[in-house]
């Protein structure tokens, strides 16, 4: 749990975001929402729905859809789209600008050392004996919905988290959750960081104790459905289609060869298996902690895995992920039913999104579409820019730090040359500006002076952090990908997002007004009867609110 100190830190913190924080009139007990649950689809895109729509049952997303409140125009406009940067703007409400997770990692000039967006050595794993739990949401500058939630109830609320990734789980928990849970890749255990729990459930361990991971390992992953119904998608044997490890690319996949391949029971987190403990784990979560069952709203964040590293090895299109998302709804089927069961189908909100989506593959659309796409290669982008730097300033190890679509400079050694910064930012974004596939590069000093909000640079902007931010930040074409020598990455430049509102208190059909992943937030605390803390950016989307 948090110690003395970060406790003071935090109630300081939470005391300057609610200044003079009050509770609206909440609706009465026999018509309150007892239970939110924020299902956040890893990586969808929109139209993975419509795609795949005549396979879907009846009560997974198709009953999200019919009965539910579609935002057909929702977005999140990022700088670094990945789930480490969209899971706390989806729960803040707020962008990296302001909550600070500007990416994985990011450069911390004062203390000259790359710091992990999560990692906390304070803290120990709570359910393993590995170093996958320690980790904490200190790095998180503002609050989450389960945060604000937790402050109005004065803890009455239970706030929880379950997920694939420790990413997901941690900044969709807050730093006031009672748990955030995700999978321990060494042991395929459900685990979680001492600082939410001082002692593992006993409820989690009975969990633990069924070996869902190595159960499913055991089985091969086939098509849920015959062959020949999968018309939505590419050939299962697609040329362009790497596979697994760029050798295994058709069904049906042999579980124990991927793990063996893998190492770990990583591999579970590219297959419909990972999804299934997950909603597992959160049924058995809802039952054990009793979510739902008072006057008081409750939260679960429900996190789901599409592919996870696997979005480059298959594409949306593959045959790969319409099976993965055929299974999803059932999933979702299974989830909803059982809230029906447990909660009351008038007493919980479910809202289903994504906080981050992905793109097409490069090849993919060079070689079928002809689109003008292609590669930019960072690590030569970078080597060339120190060898420009040299010649005009000199020898010096002028790039301290690069982190994507960021650029670190030696400020240090900038200051001990009697250098202008703003000047050499302004030199080093323009010799970025050069490069094929690179859309504008800028320098910091712009979006520390400047006002780019309404502009076509608003995305870079609201992801800007004075503190955290590199010196020059650029964006690529779009259709355009980095492609490095010794790393894979995740690169999306798609800023769509699905999201369906369903259940007590909201409006039955659908807008196609622009609405933001901030909106989120202030919207389920209006629907809660609570007031949205000034932190807050984003607008209440009126039309889902019955």
């Amino acid at each position: 749990m948090l110690n003395r100190f970060q406790t003071l830190l935090y109630s300081l913190l939470l005391l300057f975001v609610f200044p003079a924080f009050s509770q609206q009139v909440p609706p009465s007990p026999s018509n309150q929402t007892r239970l939110v649950v924020v299902v956040n689809v890893e990586q969808m895109r929109t139209d993975y729905i419509s795609r795949y729509w005549s396979h879907f049952q009846q009560g997974g997303f198709r009953r999200l859809m019919l009965d539910g409140a579609v935002c057909s125009n929702a977005a999140m406009e990022l700088h670094i789209q990945k789930n480490t940067t969209g899971v706390p703007t989806l729960f803040t409400g707020v962008y990296p600008d302001r909550h600070g997770i500007v990416n994985d990692s990011w450069y911390d000039r004062l203390r000259q050392k790359e710091i992990d967006a999560l990692e906390d050595d304070y803290y120990i794993t709570v359910g393993s004996d590995s170093r996958e739990g320690q980790l904490s949401a200190a790095n998180l500058l503002s609050p989450t919905i389960g945060d604000v939630l937790k402050v109005s109830t004065n803890k009455a609320s239970k706030v929880f988290s379950v997920a694939l990734n420790s990413n997901s789980a941690v900044f969709s928990a807050g730093h006031a959750a009672d748990g955030a849970y995700w999978m321990d890749e060494l042991t395929g255990n459900m685990i979680s960081s001492s600082y939410y729990v001082d002692q593992f459930p006993d409820w989690v361990r009975q969990f633990n104790d069924k070996k869902f991971a190595d159960f499913y390992i055991e089985r091969d992953w086939s098509l849920l459905l015959p062959s020949s119904s999968y018309t939505e998608s590419l050939a299962d044997d697609y040329l362009l289609e790497p596979g697994y490890y760029g050798k295994w690319n058709t069904f049906p996949y042999n579980m124990s060869k991927l793990k063996k391949q893998a190492g770990s029971y990583k591999i579970l987190k590219t297959t419909p298996f990972g999804n299934m403990m997950v909603k597992d784990f959160a049924l058995a979560l809802i039952e054990s902690e009793q979510l739902g069952m008072d006057s008081t709203p409750d939260l679960l964040a429900v996190n789901f895995s599409s592919m996870d590293y696997e979005q480059g090895a298959f594409s949306p299109s593959s045959v790969e992920m319409q099976d993965l998302y055929l299974r999803l709804d059932r999933n979702i089927e299974h989830l909803l039913n059982f809230l029906d069961q447990k909660v009351g189908r008038d007493k919980y909100v479910m809202v289903l999104t994504s906080a981050c989506a992905s793109s097409y593959p490069v090849n993919y659309l060079k070689e079928e579409f002809n689109m003008p796409v292609g590669f930019v290669a960072p690590e030569s982008m970078v080597a060339l820019l120190k060898s420009f730097l040299n010649i005009s300033y000199g020898q010096g190890d002028w790039v301290e730090f690069v982190s994507d679509q960021q650029i670190y400079l030696n400020r240090d050694l900038i200051e001990k040359r009697d250098l202008n910064l703003a000047d050499m930012q302004a030199k080093a974004a323009s010799f970025i500006n050069q490069f094929e596939g690179v859309k504008l590069a800028l320098p910091a000093v712009d979006f520390e002076q400047g006002d780019y909000v309404k502009s076509q640079l608003a995305r870079i902007s609201s992801s800007f952090n004075f503190k955290r931010s590199g010196d020059v930040l650029f964006a690529l074409e779009e259709g355009w990908q980095p492609e490095f020598k010794y790393k894979r990455t995740i690169y999306n430049d798609n800023s769509r997002i699905p999201m369906i509102w369903f259940g007590q208190g909201i409006k039955r059909g659908s807008t196609l007004r622009r609405v933001d992943a901030v909106d989120l937030v202030p919207t389920l605390l209006h629907l809660l009867g609570y007031e949205i803390p000034s932190h807050c950016i984003g607008q209440i989307v009126n039309e889902v609110v019955d």
